[in-house]
């Protein structure tokens, strides 16, 4: 049964314009990251891992967040809209797999960003005139940053599903990366969900070490909580008839 959601939401969002997003919301920070960096190179001496500090200052706290948050709200659009909340509840399948395949599918795109933000970097670095090697850290950083925007993507999956709107979702999604910022430069990093986008990536801080059991926990922590959360609002939604 999951498999079939599986290949129902990949159907779903094959042709979407949420791919153009995907593409195109990256591209921004590596762009201004990279100008940032040319602009205090004086100051950023530290070639790959200055130029990494300041595309993540960007892409962690605006860009990610957003990017995340328009593909979760597009995920509950085509349910939100007509009468497809009675489709999807009527279906002969457990809301455990139509969610989970909703769930496994914003975190592939969770992968899929980072793998093109590393590539973006690579090629900022290429294109300024880096000459070292490449930062043998940047699996990990991409990796972990992954792990950390599938915690976002079980939160903005449950307020895209609770709330019927596409847009306040992802402004909520966008505020978050924010407020996990402000979280994080206060030492309160592991106990907010957006917060681990931030320090999964080493955001703004390469040098940092990651805390990977809390990391890993908090995790863990958030995504059980908002999985449940959702399960338990779609066993308890009434089929609409608006």
């Amino acid at each position: 049964m999951l498999l079939r959601c599986l290949k129902a939401e990949l159907q779903k969002c094959r042709r979407s314009p949420v791919w153009l997003a995907f593409v195109l919301l990256p591209i921004f920070p590596a762009i201004l990251g990279t100008g940032n960096y040319l602009g205090n190179i004086e100051v950023l001496d530290d070639a790959w891992y200055s130029l990494w500090s300041q595309h993540t200052l960007f892409s962690s706290m605006f860009f990610l967040p957003a990017l995340l948050g328009v593909f979760c709200a597009w995920q509950w659009r085509l349910e939100h809209t007509d009468h497809n909340w009675n489709s999807f509840l009527t279906a002969p399948v457990p809301v455990e797999d139509l969610y989970l395949a909703k769930l496994v599918w914003a975190s592939v795109l969770s992968l899929l960003s980072q793998v093109w933000i590393g590539t973006l970097f690579v090629i900022s670095g290429k294109i300024v005139g880096i000459s070292a090697p490449v930062p043998p850290e940047l699996p990990g950083w991409l990796l972990c940053g992954a792990l950390g925007g599938i915690s976002v993507c079980a939160v903005q999956l449950f307020f895209s599903m609770v709330i019927r709107a596409f847009a306040p979702p992802v402004a909520f999604g966008l505020a978050g990366g924010i407020v996990g910022l402000l979280f994080t430069a206060q030492g309160f990093g592991y106990a907010f969900p957006y917060s681990l986008l931030c320090i999964g990536m080493r955001a703004n801080n390469p040098q940092m070490e990651l805390d990977l059991l809390p990391f890993a926990l908090s995790v863990l922590a958030y995504l059980v909580l908002f999985a449940l959360l959702s399960l338990r609002y779609l066993k308890k939604r009434d089929i609409a008839a608006e």
